[in-house]
């Protein structure tokens, strides 16, 4: 309340410098969806306002090999990813990028699922406890998935086989596996075709620029 006494316009003054001299209330957070995405947004006082968050925010997986090969050499069917277990020696490895399943493949046996020929370079600090570079690796999957993947490469005669190797957002490493069907010599002429006019065809674009 302006006090007794005082003019109209001093009056405005005097309520406009006690209000700027009240204590900032405390910049509150917190995160709600929007047909946008999610929103961060922030309280200050009775004013609400939100900025989008962009897919730069959020974690990304991290690529550690990948089997370009399998594309050439196989009409990819349907893809899954499993998780692998591994040796500290190996995770430490592929924390270097030091590994290579261009030759590995799945089998299947006794019901679980099996990672052969993957190689894994050993580790340079890894001393006695190295682990085999080569060595036949379990991969992980739900029940249900392992029994689609059986039927599958029973019924149809298809191939199972990696497709990349990466570490997940949440840090853990994946593999994704492919069923695959062989192609024959006349469908891998028809890809190389193909992939030579889309070639072509982005360099007659990037010269017209």
């Amino acid at each position: 309340m302006p006090k007794v006494g005082l003019e109209p316009t001093r009056a405005v003054a005097h309520c406009a410098l006690n209000a700027a001299r009240l204590p900032i209330p405390p910049l509150r957070q917190n995160f709600k969806s929007s047909r946008w995405g999610p929103l961060r947004q922030f309280n200050v006082g009775v004013v609400t306002f939100g900025v989008a968050t962009t897919p730069a925010d959020e974690p990304k997986k991290i690529p550690v090999a990948q089997n370009r090969r399998a594309r050439h050499e196989y009409e990819i069917l349907d893809t899954v990813e499993a998780g692998l277990v591994l040796t500290g020696s190996e995770v430490k490895s592929l924390r270097d990028g030091r590994a290579n399943i261009t030759d590995a493949f799945g089998v299947i046996k006794d019901g679980e699922l099996w990672l052969l020929n993957a190689h894994i370079n050993p580790y340079a600090q890894g001393g006695y406890s190295n682990h085999a570079p080569t060595r036949t690796r379990k991969l992980l999957l739900h029940k249900r998935e392992i029994t689609k993947l059986i039927g599958a490469l029973e019924r149809k005669g298809l191939s199972l086989v990696p497709l990349e190797l990466y570490f997940a957002p949440n840090g853990i490493a994946k593999i994704r596996m492919a069923l695959g069907r062989g192609k024959k010599a006349h469908d891998k002429r028809e890809d190389l075709k193909e992939k030579e006019a889309a070639r072509d065809i982005a360099r007659a674009m990037r010269s017209r620029r």
